[in-house]
């Protein structure tokens, strides 16, 4: 496995059950796959602190000053780019750094987030998307030879003992808690459609050719962020994926996986493994988030 084919990226450990800064178990990585030429997955994972920088003082010692304060918010995201001729790779790049950047902004509403006022939270991140959906449409009409790039975003903000989402296109969020994991995300995806209006079965719907038609896209014809929150408990476990997983493991097999293994990093490489030995025919992106072992 070159150095070229696999990034990663591994963030230190971080009710009140609440998980500290050093019990979070955090891990992502991305790799091409064994067909695609480029990878145009790209995924962040973040904490979010309060911090003083100082500019000046006659202290003798301000490094010894709490110039962090708590974890705010933890963020996850995966963005799938569509597209050939590298415009996929420029689209879910745009998309990643235009909501950071939107989400670093907007921390006052943080501090809304599980209280009534969680629909100023929701609309915070859909505008989020759709300044990102503006970048990518406006990248795409400045480079007619890129002019249909797309991407997916699956973002998720954990604000304990909340997750919210913010669903475009068909990449996954899961979780799973007590060996029962759930698909928190809903793929906008033209089978999903065909499904929800009762004309194609449930069962078929990942063998169908129309699975991995995006019915909504950052930098598509249409964007349809979906916002949603759930609350977790202490030894549940987030997983957010590219479709290049799923398309090789099975919801059954995501689940046992997580039960068999105790951190995040080896969780990511086992599934990453799987993929890979059943063809690997997409870029594949996992990232795991849980509360580390003490075992």
């Amino acid at each position: 496995m070159s150095a070229t084919q696999l990034r990663t990226t591994s963030v230190p450990a971080e009710a009140d059950q609440r998980p500290r800064d050093d019990e979070l178990d955090l891990f992502g990585l991305t790799h091409t796959g064994k067909v695609r030429r480029e990878n145009q997955d790209q995924f962040l994972l973040c904490t979010v602190h309060p911090q003083v920088v100082i500019h000046g003082t006659s202290l003798p010692s301000p490094d010894t000053l709490p110039l962090r304060g708590d974890r705010l918010a933890t963020v996850m995201m995966v963005a799938d780019g569509v597209a050939s001729g590298g415009g996929g790779a420029e689209a879910s790049r745009l998309t990643v750094e235009a909501v950071t950047r939107y989400v670093s902004e907007t921390l006052r509403c943080y501090h809304t987030a599980g209280s009534a006022a969680d629909d100023h939270f929701f609309n915070a991140l859909k505008t989020a998307v759709f300044e990102a959906h503006a970048k990518v449409k406006a990248e795409a009409e400045s480079h007619p030879e890129v002019r249909h790039m797309a991407t997916t975003l699956t973002l998720v903000i954990g604000v304990w003992p909340y997750m919210y989402t913010v669903q475009v296109g068909d990449s996954r969020f899961y979780y799973c808690f007590e060996g029962k994991l759930r698909q928190v995300t809903r793929d906008q995806t033209m089978a999903q459609e065909l499904v929800d209006r009762g004309a194609l079965p449930p069962e078929r719907a990942a063998a169908s050719p129309f699975s991995h038609i995006l019915v909504s896209s950052i930098g598509g014809e249409e964007t349809s962020p979906e916002v949603s929150r759930i609350e977790v408990r202490p030894g549940g476990v987030l997983l957010l994926c590219s479709d290049g997983l799923t398309k090789h493991v099975s919801d059954d097999e995501i689940a046992a996986e997580i039960g068999r293994v105790k951190s995040s990093e080896q969780l990511c490489h086992c599934l990453l493994d799987l993929a890979l030995e059943r063809g690997g025919t997409d870029n594949i992106t996992v990232l795991v988030a849980r509360r580390r072992s003490t075992t």
